[in-house]
């Protein structure tokens, strides 16, 4: 049963009654369904930012997993979010409240939009951070949705590589942004509609995972 449903109250004097154990209806079109879909994506989004402050807090994880996790989150929650804004609910506040979220970890770490372990920088750097690891995820994503075109992929890779040449502590020698020039020049000798095959798609998930883990290596490293 969702979260969000409301179990019915049983009648004594009708112990029997097969209506009283009937899961309660929470929507009744699409477009309602969708509605809690959302909400409830966000929650989880927002519960599991909390547990994986209170495990960093705790010593439970490592700096380098916990900032590469709590990135990741950020960008989850900014897309969750942004399907459930409305008048009902303007910010997240607004939404933790209605539903009794009690999450300050959480909510803290939103309101920075940064992981515990990056610098405040006013925003410059976290919001590059924050989008090389929204890139990644996304490049990865398609490959694993089969979807290989050339044209569908190497905007995404282009957009990667341009922006981590505007982070500072990204060298021209880093090994996560060596091997995403390497399979971006490989899209760049690729015609349009041109795709990769099978042997290609398995070797750039594997490049773009261990770029990604290089990734989070260098910011805890700084």
């Amino acid at each position: 049963m969702s979260m969000f449903s409301q179990v019915p109250q049983a009648n004594p004097a009708q112990p029997n009654n097969p209506a009283l154990y009937e899961e309660v209806k929470l929507y009744r079109t699409s477009r309602e369904r969708a509605k809690y879909d959302n909400m409830a994506d966000l929650y989880a989004v927002i519960n599991t930012l909390q547990s994986l402050e209170k495990s960093y807090i705790k010593d439970a994880v490592q700096p380098r997993e916990y900032t590469g996790a709590c990135s990741k989150l950020l960008v989850q929650y900014k897309a969750a979010f942004k399907q459930v804004q409305s008048d009902e609910f303007p910010n997240v506040e607004t939404f933790m409240k209605k539903f009794r979220l009690d999450c300050p970890a959480a909510l803290e770490r939103i309101k920075d939009d940064r992981p515990i372990t990056i610098k405040d920088d006013k925003g410059n750097t976290s919001k590059c951070i924050a989008d090389i690891v929204s890139l990644f995820i996304t490049v990865m994503d398609k490959l694993r949705l089969e979807i290989r075109a050339m044209d569908e992929i190497q905007p995404d890779l282009k957009e990667l590589m341009e922006t981590m040449s505007r982070l500072s502590i990204v060298s021209s020698e880093f090994e996560g942004k060596v091997k995403v020039k390497t399979w971006l020049d490989t899209f760049n000798g690729m015609s349009a509609s041109e795709e990769l095959d099978d042997n290609q798609v398995r070797q750039m998930l594997f490049d773009l995972d261990s770029a990604y883990n290089a990734f989070n290596r260098l910011l805890h490293d700084h």
